[in-house]
Parts: structure tokens; C-alpha cells; sequence
């Protein structure tokens, strides 16, 4: 499984133009084979960030979604509404992981 965390930073003035885009972008991720999870948080302690985690099944289905049509909006999207501090790193996870 591939992890990606991450956040970005946008004017906090157009999060009613923004919701729409990420909703959209969220919507169609989840839909996609290999997507385990795809999720955008508003931090609640700082206006204007959003925290990212994705889970993927595999590089593969990673490398699909960063071809799909839905993602090359987002990126011009993300540029128009001056999307900055773009901060997404993946890992390979070595197993499912434990509970507490």
C-alpha cells in the first residue's frame, strides 16, 4: 500500500469557491480502482490549510490517478485560486498497520 500525507495552504477568503473543487477532486479519487482513501481536512486551528491523506493499493493505481483527467483540473484549478505551500509525500507502507 502507498500512503501519501501532505497539506496545501489557499486564501482563506475563498473556501466557498474552493469546497466545490476539492469535493469534486475527492469524488472522483475515491471512484478510482486502487483508491483505499482519499481525504481533505480544513485544519480547525488554521484558516486556509488543508491537511491531504490518500491510500493506494499499490504505485500503480498512485501512477494512474496522477494521470487521470480529474487530477490535471485540480492542478490548474489549484493554480487559479493561488494554491500554495503544496506539501505531499509518499510512503510505501510495509504492512496494514496496528490499532490502539
Amino acid at each position: 500500500m502507498i500512503v501519501v500525507i501532505g497539506s496545501f495552504r489557499f486564501p482563506p477568503s475563498i473556501v466557498g469557491v474552493l469546497r466545490p473543487a476539492m469535493e469534486a477532486m475527492v469524488t472522483a479519487s475515491r471512484a478510482e480502482e486502487g483508491c483505499i482513501e482519499y481525504t481533505y481536512a480544513l485544519d480547525v486551528l488554521d484558516d486556509g490549510l488543508v491537511r491531504v491523506l490518500e491510500k493506494w493499493r499499490d504505485k500503480a493505481a498512485l501512477e494512474a490517478h496522477l494521470r487521470t483527467v480529474h487530477i490535471a483540473e485540480w492542478r490548474a484549478q489549484c493554480s487559479a485560486l493561488a494554491i500554495s505551500e503544496r506539501e505531499l509525500t509518499g510512503y510505501q507502507a510495509a504492512d496494514e498497520g496496528f490499532h490502539f
